[in-house]
């Protein structure tokens, strides 16, 4: 049964209103004045509000304003016994569904309710089927540290503040960036994902900012950048920290002046966009070492979110291995009918995880396939978790377990890239050089093998 918000100074007008609505087979609630409404919006499920506009002490308007920074979707009718053009227009730009001037016209006022509730319930629909869409998961969890995740995103997301995500390789950056567009008043437009460590720097600004036809050599036609898609919406610039120092200065550019000039144009653009921000980097340290402008790190940082990683967060452990079973089972029956043993939850406890969560993922979908039976022991667990530990000294430990060609040769590559890095003290460039690939495919990989330095 849908709740509305009676909200009114006058103890008629709200008996009147209550009588109507119940009889209507909605349950109604009341607020005397706008302290109470904004309160009850904050701790009650309120479906909709009609609300006054003339109230002794905080008036309809401001009550109107505070609402909706509560909960952006909720749809406030305002009614006014000195209705004037000028209070209704003020009233529909900041978000008023309705506006009816008193006494109300009794089929007037039923029908907007209507209206407003199915526009709700739309809005409620759409919400899910995008995040259904978008594959926007569960963050998966009861650690204080996740609750503590939770919560920030729950206060910034309607926002539209800046947000810089911290934490190592794996531990579910992308995943906070998501939840916080999902959340905000933005979520009915597009969530912009770009990888700066993925993007060579002399095609960055391109993929930033777009570019004309002809601005260099292979544009052959005019291209949007990702901050043109993303207007309106919300723009997540992943590892942060790898981007150029050329970049950095257009990007600083662009956040100041809401402005983006395309490669070999000179036309400027306005664009409205929620920046997002990640790196696995300690940008107080680039900062010191030339790498990364200060003056940028004060523009992304406005709220720092820190994803802890899984070693400080051990508790989470099985819930996680659980919810990654359940879900490779949804996926092919091939996965079906597994299940872990409390041992081995306990055994996955131990171990450190260095690739985090997205580490983790990748044990138990290697478990679920190589162990015998129906349940995963702890000595699956300790002999399979050891697969991906880069600890296998060297290509006749490989040769020797029982791997499938695909996953040899995987394994093989990784401890191979491994090795390179190390002996290149972690220089990503010198070791791109050293192997003959790109520096952008080492980054591809690492990720995909969960290296890390």
């Amino acid at each position: 049964m849908p709740v509305i918000l009676v909200t009114d100074d006058e103890k008629s007008i709200r008996n009147t209103l209550r009588e109507i609505l119940e009889f209507e087979g909605y349950q109604v609630e009341e607020a005397e004045n706008g302290r109470q409404a904004i309160e009850k919006v904050k701790s009650e499920p309120i479906d909709l509000m009609i609300l006054d506009i003339k109230m002794k002490g905080m008036d309809g308007i401001e009550v109107l304003e505070k609402s909706k920074e509560i909960k952006t979707e909720l749809p406030i009718i305002m009614i006014s016994g000195h209705g004037t053009i000028k209070i209704a227009v003020e009233a529909t730009k900041i978000g008023a569904f309705d506006f009816i001037e008193k006494p109300p016209d009794l089929n007037r006022l039923l029908i907007s309710v209507r209206n407003a509730l199915s526009q709700n319930e739309l809005v409620e629909e759409n919400r899910r089927i995008r995040t259904e869409l978008n594959e926007v998961r569960e963050m998966v969890g009861q650690s204080s540290a996740l609750d503590k995740v939770r919560k920030t995103i729950e206060k910034v997301a309607p926002s539209t503040s800046r947000v810089l995500i911290t934490g190592e390789n794996g531990t579910g950056k992308e995943l906070v960036a998501k939840w916080i567009h999902e959340k905000s008043k933005r979520a009915s437009k597009k969530l912009v994902n770009v990888n700066c460590a993925a993007i060579p720097s002399e095609l960055l600004e391109s993929e930033l900012f777009g570019h004309e036809k002809g601005a260099f050599t292979g544009a052959s036609e005019q291209r949007v950048g990702k901050f043109e898609q993303a207007d309106g919406g919300t723009l997540f610039l992943d590892e942060i920290g790898d981007m150029s120092l050329d970049a950095q200065a257009k990007v600083l550019r662009a956040l100041q002046e809401n402005v983006i000039v395309r490669v070999g144009g000179s036309e400027q653009i306005k664009v409205d966009v929620r920046v997002l921000s990640a790196t696995n980097k300690d940008l107080s340290k680039e900062i010191e070492q030339k790498n990364f402008r200060r003056d940028l790190f004060h523009r992304i940082n406005v709220i720092p979110i820190h994803m802890p990683p899984l070693r400080e967060r051990r508790e989470d452990i099985p819930l996680l291995a659980n919810f990654f079973l359940k879900q490779l089972a949804g996926q092919e029956i091939v996965y079906s009918g597994k299940s872990f043993t409390e041992d081995a939850l306990e055994e996955l406890k131990t171990k450190s995880w260095p690739g985090n969560i997205r580490e983790l993922r990748n044990a138990v979908e290697r478990m679920v396939l190589l162990s015998d039976g129906n349940e995963i022991t702890r000595d699956d667990v300790s002999m399979l978790t050891s697969m991906n530990s880069g600890s296998e000294g060297d290509i006749n430990e490989l040769i020797e377990m029982s791997f499938t060609f695909q996953e040899y040769k995987e394994q093989a590559e990784r401890l191979y890239l491994l090795k390179k890095l190390e002996k290149n003290n972690w220089n990503i460039s010198a070791t791109a050089d050293e192997i003959d690939i790109q520096r952008s495919h080492i980054y591809n990989k690492m990720k995909k093998y969960d290296i890390e330095r």
